[in-house]
C-alpha cells in the first residue's frame, strides 16, 4: 500500500471522529447557552418581583447608587440577604437543578432506548428548550427594565438639556443674620397621611399642635418630591446639595471608572453642599440618624460636606442603648433617637453661646420605615399597626420641638422639619391602596425662622430642589437671586429668568432625567472631564 493511499484512509477515519467531536461540543455549547439564558432570565425576574414588593418602581440611578453601598447590618439588612439569595443564589440553584433533571433524562432514555419504537427528532426537543429559555429570558429582561424605569434612563440620552446650564453655586451675599440652624427629615413624612377622610387618624396631630401658623410657623404648601427621587438619600442631595441624585453611568463615560469612589471618601464631591455652605462661616454640623450611617453611604456625603460628627447604630449601642430599644433591621428607636437629640442640641447651644459660632443638628427619623415595627414606647390605638407606628414617631418629633421652645432654643435657632421623600406605595407597603388611588401627594414641612414676618407666604408648589436654598436663607444666610444648586428658595417671590424652575414643567421634568454627562462626571470626581 502506498503512502498516499494509507494517509488518505487515515485522513477518512478521522474525519468522522472530527465530526463527532465537533457536533458533540456543539451540543455542550448549546445546552450551556440555553442554560444561562435561563439563569439571567430568572435572576432578572426574580430582581423585578423583589423591587416592586419592597421598593417598588424605582430608577436606574437607584438601583447603581445602592448597589455600590450595600450594608447588611443596621440599614434593612434582611432585606439584603432576601435579595442575595432571591436574585443571586435562587435562580442558580434553580438552572442547575433544571440541568441535571435534563442530563438524567437523557441518560434514562439512552439506557432504555428501543430501536424497534419511534424516536423523536432531537431537534425537536432542542428548539423547544431555546425556545423557553428565550422566552424566559425576554419575560425578566422586560420586568426587570420596567421596574428600574429603565425607559425614561435611555429617554434622558436624547435630552435636549444639561444640568450644566442651570446648576447655581450658591453666592453668598450676607451672613450678619445667621443663626442656629436644626434640620429634621421625617422618614416617609408624605403629607397625605394627615387626611383623616383616608386613614383613621391625622398622624401629624401632634407635630402641627406645636408647629402652629399662629405661633409663627410657616409652610412650604404643596411641596413635591423631585422627578426621580423617591428614596432617603435623594431626599439629603436634593434639599442639602440641590440635585438630582444620579449621573454614575454618565460619569463613568466621561471619567475613569477608579474614580467614581462612591460610598468610599467622597461622595459628589464636585458640588458645593448646605455643609460646606454653613462651615465656611463657622458653623459646626452634627448628623443623628438610628441606623448604620454608612448604609447608603449617607456618612460618606454628609462628612464630606461639612459635617464633622455623624452619629448612627454603633454609637448608640456604646452608649450602652438596650437591645428593646432597637429594631434589629434597622436601628435605634425614635422615642431614644429624640432623647439623644436633645442632648445634643442642648450642648451645641451652650458651646455656640460660649463661643458666638452657630451650629447646624441634622436628625433623621426612622420608626417609619416599612416594615411596620412596634417599638415598646408605642401604644397601637388603630386597627392598622403602621397608623399607630407614624401617630408614635411624629409624637418624639413633637417632645422635641416642645423641648427647644422650653428651653428657649427658638429664639435662636431656625428650624426646618420635612419629609425625606413620599411615602412608598408599593404592594408590599402598608397604605399603598389609599396613596395610589390620591392623585396629589405632597410632602409635610414646617419651617421656624425666629423674628420672621408670619404674612409673608412661601412660595407653593416647589421641589426638594429647592429646599436647598430655602433651608440656607432659614438659617440666616442671604443668597444672590436665591439661587442655589437647580432650586430656587422658597422666600423668593419671584423665580429668576433663565433658572432650572423657570422651566415649563415638561421641560423641568426632561432637564431632571438628562444624562448630563459632564456635570457628574465633575458632581462625582470633583473635577472636569477630560477633553
Amino acid at each position: 500500500m502506498s503512502k498516499s493511499r494509507a494517509s488518505g484512509e487515515r485522513d477518512v477515519g478521522r474525519s468522522p471522529r472530527i465530526l463527532h467531536v465537533a457536533r458533540t461540543l456543539g451540543r455542550v455549547l448549546g445546552r450551556l447557552i440555553v442554560f444561562l439564558l435561563v439563569w439571567v432570565g430568572l435572576a432578572l425576574l426574580t430582581a423585578a418581583v423583589l423591587i416592586r414588593i419592597f421598593w417598588g418602581q424605582i430608577t436606574v440611578g437607584q438601583l447603581l447608587l445602592n448597589l455600590v453601598s450595600v450594608e447588611t447590618a443596621g440599614g434593612g439588612g434582611s432585606v439584603v440577604w432576601i435579595c442575595i439569595l432571591g436574585i443571586g443564589v435562587a435562580p442558580l440553584l434553580i438552572t442547575a437543578g433544571l440541568a441535571l433533571w435534563q442530563a438524567r433524562r437523557r441518560r434514562r432514555r439512552s439506557q432504555n432506548a428501543d430501536e424497534s419504537l419511534p424516536q423523536r427528532p432531537p431537534w425537536i426537543a432542542r428548539t423547544a428548550s431555546a425556545v423557553l429559555a428565550f422566552t424566559v429570558v425576554i419575560g425578566g429582561t422586560a420586568s426587570f427594565a420596567g421596574a428600574v424605569s429603565l425607559g425614561d434612563y435611555l429617554e434622558g440620552a436624547s435630552s435636549r438639556y444639561e444640568l450644566d446650564d442651570y446648576y447655581v453655586e450658591p453666592t453668598v451675599t450676607g451672613d450678619e443674620d445667621r443663626r442656629n440652624l436644626v434640620l429634621i427629615y421625617l422618614e416617609s413624612g408624605e403629607a397625605t397621611l394627615g387626611d383623616e377622610k383616608l386613614f383613621e387618624k391625622d398622624i401629624f396631630a401632634p407635630l402641627e399642635e406645636v408647629t402652629r401658623a399662629e405661633d409663627g410657623w410657616q409652610t412650604v404648601e404643596g411641596l413635591r418630591q423631585y422627578e426621580g427621587g423617591g428614596w432617603t438619600m435623594a431626599g439629603l442631595t436634593s434639599t442639602q446639595c440641590g440635585v438630582p441624585l444620579g449621573g454614575l453611568i454618565s460619569a463613568a463615560s466621561s471619567v475613569d471608572l477608579n474614580e467614581l469612589r462612591v460610598g468610599d471618601e467622597t461622595y459628589l464631591a464636585g458640588t458645593t453642599c448646605l455643609g460646606d455652605v454653613l462651615e465656611e462661616r463657622g458653623y459646626t454640623s452634627v448628623f443623628l440618624g438610628g441606623a448604620n450611617p454608612s448604609f447608603a453611604a449617607k456618612d460618606s456625603l454628609l462628612s464630606s460636606h461639612g459635617y464633622s460628627e455623624v452619629k448612627g447604630l454603633s454609637d448608640w449601642i456604646e452608649a450602652g442603648e438596650p437591645k428593646s430599644s432597637f429594631r434589629s433591621d434597622w436601628g435605634l428607636s425614635d422615642e431614644r433617637l429624640m432623647a439623644h437629640a436633645k442632648e445634643e442640641l442642648d450642648a451645641l447651644h451652650a458651646e455656640a453661646e460660649r463661643t458666638g459660632e452657630p451650629f447646624n443638628l441634622s436628625v433623621l427619623t426612622l420608626d417609619t420605615h416599612e416594615p411596620v415595627h412596634v417599638h415598646d414606647y408605642c401604644p397601637v390605638d388603630t386597627e392598622d399597626e403602621a397608623t399607630s407606628v407614624f401617630g408614635c414617631s411624629m409624637k418624639q418629633v413633637a417632645g422635641f420641638v416642645d423641648h427647644m421652645e422650653k428651653q428657649g432654643h427658638l429664639e435662636d435657632t431656625a428650624v426646618v422639619i420635612m419629609g425625606d421623600h413620599l411615602k412608598p406605595a408599593d404592594a408590599g407597603d402598608a397604605f399603598h391602596a389609599e396613596l395610589d388611588a390620591n392623585g396629589d401627594r405632597t410632602i409635610f414641612n414646617r419651617i421656624w425662622v425666629p423674628g420672621e414676618k408670619t404674612d409673608r407666604e412661601l412660595r407653593a408648589g416647589v421641589d426638594q430642589l429647592s429646599m436647598y436654598p430655602t433651608i440656607l436663607e432659614a438659617a440666616g444666610l442671604t443668597l444672590e437671586d436665591g439661587e442655589a444648586g437647580v432650586g430656587v428658595s422658597a422666600f423668593a417671590t419671584e423665580v429668576p429668568a433663565g433658572s432650572a424652575q423657570s422651566l415649563a414643567p415638561e421641560d423641568y421634568t426632561e432637564l431632571l432625567k438628562s444624562r448630563s454627562a459632564e456635570f457628574y462626571a465633575e458632581a462625582w470626581t470633583g473635577h472636569a472631564a477630560a477633553e
